[in-house]
């Protein structure tokens, strides 16, 4: 089997070709937000790096503004706050 070439599929990559991080902001930016475990299925991450994207990449990096609720549950949903 040498030589011939695997292609990768990425877990969690939409149907439409979208990266793992424009799922994530599509994600949030709905009505109801999403919480880690939504967004742990979605991209096929572990809990950690979902955590660090949302620090790392979606506030600092990007400087959006990411809204947290805690919900009843105790779960925490996270929502980007719209720019209207």
């Amino acid at each position: 089997m040498a030589g011939k070439a695997r292609v990768a599929r990425k877990k969690g990559a939409s149907a439409a070709g979208k990266s793992k991080k424009e799922l994530v902001l599509a994600m949030l930016r709905r009505k109801n937000g999403a919480c880690v475990s939504e967004l742990t299925k979605a991209t096929g991450w572990q809990t950690h790096p979902v955590r660090g994207f949302l620090s790392g990449t979606v506030r600092k990096k990007l400087g959006l503004d990411l809204i947290t609720e805690r919900q009843e549950s105790g779960a925490l949903r996270y929502f980007l706050r719209s720019s209207k």
